[in-house]
């Protein structure tokens, strides 16, 4: 035998041991088990356990064995694990034959993430419909691979003693499932049966309060009362569901009016793609959103002339009166499943009604007993369990724009898995802002961005977020030594960072320069060369005391120039014009030189009483503050055409004049033109920051105008106005690429939840050489604004190296 023969045989029956750490989301996923067949197959000896650093694993073996056992461990890991990191070191060699799972080990602290909640897997929803398993018409049946986590977990590391199923004592039948390597369910921490899990139960409204209903199966009950056109309250993994049958037009026409939901649009939920596909343009990105383990709602586009078979499903018009989109997803938990129907159910309704259990304003219930309180005059029936709900967890919202998935609210299903940072930043808390508020704890590499915490404006939202921060710094184990808000004076969330402070710095970030950030962050950028940043918005405190939203700005996480933004115009009353859309359109109208003719939609929506009043306020600048903001030129256009003159929530004149544009014959390539104001070439007219180029849609409203008096349908104005932002966009972006020599634009803020218009942007500068940055997984609007403000405020308090 040569010398290499030799040694190759003596390395082969050393034995070895190694210690491995491994990190990211591999608690409560089967990672432990995984980990127990691999070692068992490689013969190998040793253990693994939870920590709450991560999962930590010895194994002891031939080298071979050994090397082979750390190269397999990411790339084979469990569907629903995530590793970040596999760190691993020899240790000496303690002898032994067999590969144990201990007891998990805590203390010190939390460095593993927890898995976001799962839809109920394939092999789940078999045991489900199997007449002769168990866990027949079970509505809790889950395992290592789908159902809660996150909604449920109190603690770490991730155990059955830390989550809200430890008040249930396992049955012989479910311990023995749990405590079997070779079974689905070993180790998975909510796992139940009919004899031993959580127990489901109907309570029926009634003159002296809940009641619970008499007969059998409370989900079939259900079903009956559902197909009645009744209201009912539904328990599901992140809170109460408020649901009816979605094509009964009365029921949704009567939960609209208890929620005093105006004409805010619905989310449905269908058993089947197939039971959707004639209502709206349903793409394979969609498809794959729809199908995936986060389940969310996608916003999918509705065709404008469906054509219905005879069994064919047909909504209520009441569920999204003028959206260009209807929002839809599939079933998530068993119980969902059960309610939508089993084969051989009896008919029932086919779509539902899924919009968040609260009152409008208020963060999502979650309490048992707080849901027969809070939502009592909200409905008729709750079919609820007896599972605490520890996190209040939203539904998650997303759309497809160009075949990527652009995240408009990141909750369920996505929180809170970490996004990676492309610097390390000091361990921070940035809070966000006051609507959609999300905010985000950071540390080294890692974000976390919470899930959707709701409007900051009323006290049940402020404790939701007082409780949702303690909950995640616990989980995550930071510890945040710096806090970043809004520089906005009057928000609520920057004032509770000043009051939570103590002793921490509190570092105010400009509201449109974190959007450009968050970005940035999300893209991977390290911030050493600016980006051209394109935020529009509806609002954002600028720094010069006006309401900024229609912004250019130079931008990296350290500093950044205002190159230009669309002209001032007086905001008339405040959030009283953005609820009135018409207020701005005339404040606009004044602004461009063009009188309030009796022909003009905007005027005639506007009481005759108000307009002398309205006059003079404008005149005298009375509770009026200036703004650039490109949402309110939205709402001014939208009233102007007569598409939408009061808004019953957020953005529906802007989701409305969207829809009128998709409406528009595709021969038609007309485009509005602003008028540019640029001090450096000595034109006329620049306000705000010395130097800042200004956009005037005076021209705009001008031909809006004309074209109105020449009989041109809204549709048509509509697709001309969108395509004259775009060029907007696309020609101050070609002025700062000339003057400054950058070429990479970060499109975001609110506004750009417009797939249209995003569309026709990135279309333009891409033609023309430029990177677009465009937001994929976190929020364009004010749901991602925290992840900025962490990159800035980390800058700003002396991020270390690595």
């Amino acid at each position: 035998m040569s010398a290499p023969q030799a040694q190759a045989v003596v390395t082969e029956v050393t034995r070895l041991r190694r210690r491995v750490t491994v990190r990211g989301v591999v608690q409560g996923v089967g990672f432990r088990p995984y980990l127990y067949s691999l070692a068992t197959d490689l013969a190998l000896a040793g253990h693994v356990t939870n920590t709450p650093e991560g999962v930590v694993v010895e194994v002891e073996g031939t080298a071979s064995a050994v090397a082979r056992f750390c190269d397999r461990i990411a790339a084979e890991a469990p569907p629903l694990a995530r590793v970040d990191s596999v760190d691993h070191r020899e240790v000496p060699p303690v002898g032994g034959t067999t590969f144990t799972i201990l007891a998990s080990h805590s203390g010190g602290p939390a460095r593993t993430l927890v898995s976001p909640d799962s839809a109920t897997c394939a092999d789940c929803l078999t045991e489900l419909a199997d007449a002769t398993n168990r866990r027949y018409r079970h509505p809790f049946v889950n395992c290592t691979h789908c159902g809660p986590r996150f909604t449920i977990v109190t603690g770490v590391p991730y155990d059955r003693a830390h989550t809200t199923m430890a008040g249930f004592a396992m049955c012989l039948d479910c311990a023995r499932e749990y405590g079997d390597p070779a079974d689905r369910r070993f180790h998975a921490q909510p796992v139940a049966c009919p004899a031993c899990g959580p127990r489901l139960r109907l309570l029926v409204a009634g003159e002296g309060g809940p009641s619970s209903a008499d007969g059998g199966d409370p989900v079939v009950e259900a079903r009956t009362l559902l197909a009645r056109g009744a209201i009912l309250a539904v328990k599901g993994l992140g809170g109460y569901h408020l649901a009816c049958d979605a094509t009964n037009q009365a029921a949704v026409d009567l939960l609209r009016r208890r929620k005093a939901r105006g004409d805010k649009p619905f989310a449905v939920m269908t058993g089947a793609t197939d039971d959707i596909r004639h209502l709206v343009r349903l793409g394979p990105e969609e498809q794959h959103l729809l199908e995936s383990r986060a389940r969310p709602v996608v916003l999918l586009r509705r065709r404008p002339r469906p054509s219905y078979a005879v069994d064919a499903v047909r909504p209520a018009e009441a569920v999204a009166p003028g959206s260009p989109d209807l929002g839809v997803m599939l079933p998530y938990t068993p119980l969902h499943h059960l309610l939508l129907g089993l084969p051989g159910d009896a008919d029932g309704p086919r779509l539902l009604v899924m919009t968040s259990g609260n009152v409008s304003g208020e963060p999502i219930v979650t309490d048992d007993t707080e849901a027969l309180e809070r939502l009592a005059h909200l409905t008729d029936a709750w079919l609820t369990h007896d599972r605490p709900i520890h996190v209040p967890c939203d539904d998650s919202v997303v759309r497809v724009c160009d075949g990527e998935p652009l995240v408009l609210r990141r909750s369920r299903g996505y929180a809170p898995l970490p996004l990676t940072l492309p610097l390390p930043v000091r361990p921070t808390l940035a809070v966000g802002g006051d609507l959609k508020n999300a905010f985000c704890l950071g540390s080294g590499r890692h974000a976390w961005l919470s899930a959707h915490i709701g409007d900051m404006d009323g006290l049940g939202t402020q404790l939701a977020f007082e409780h949702a921060t303690a909950q995640l710094e616990s989980l995550t184990g930071v510890r945040p030594g710096t806090l970043a808000s809004d520089r906005h004076p009057g928000y609520r969330s920057a004032r509770w960072a000043e009051r939570n402070a103590a002793e921490r710095p509190v570092v105010r970030v400009q509201h449109h320069h974190a959007h450009i950030a968050a970005a940035m962050a999300e893209h991977g950028l390290d911030g050493t060369r600016p980006v051209i940043g394109v935020a529009f918005d509806g609002t954002g405190h600028g720094d010069d005391g006006a309401v900024w939203g229609g912004e250019f700005l130079l931008a990296d996480y350290d500093r950044f120039t205002r190159f230009g933004h669309l002209a001032y115009v007086l905001l008339p009353g405040g959030d009283a014009a953005v609820r009135r859309p018409y207020r701005m359109a005339l404040a606009h109208l004044r602004a461009a030189g063009i009188g309030w003719a009796d022909d003009l939609a905007c005027t005639v929506a506007c009481p005759p009483d108000e307009l002398p009043l309205l006059e003079r306020q404008l005149e005298r600048s009375l509770n009026c503050v200036p703004t650039s903001s490109m949402g309110r030129l939205f709402d001014a256009v939208s009233s102007l055409a007569g598409v939408c003159h009061r808004a019953g929530y957020e953005a529906q004149a802007a989701v409305e004049w969207e829809a009128a544009a998709l409406l528009a014959p595709a021969e038609d390539t007309t485009a509005y033109a602003f008028a540019l104001h640029d001090p450096e070439n000595g034109e006329n007219g620049a306000d705000g920051e010395v130097g800042a180029v200004r956009a005037d849609p005076a021209p705009v409203l001008a031909a809006i105008v004309d074209d109105l008096r020449a009989g041109v349908e809204p549709a048509l104005i509509a697709a001309r106005f969108h395509r004259g932002v775009a060029a907007l966009v696309h020609g101050m972006c070609r002025r700062a690429r000339k003057r400054h020599g950058l070429d990479t634009v970060a499109l975001t803020g609110g506004v750009f939840a417009n797939t249209l218009l995003s569309s026709a942007c990135a279309r333009a500068l891409r033609g023309d050489g430029f990177t677009v940055l465009r937001h994929r997984l976190v929020p364009p609007g004010d749901g991602g604004l925290a992840l900025g403000q962490l990159m800035v405020a980390a800058r700003t308090a002396s991020t270390p190296t690595d």
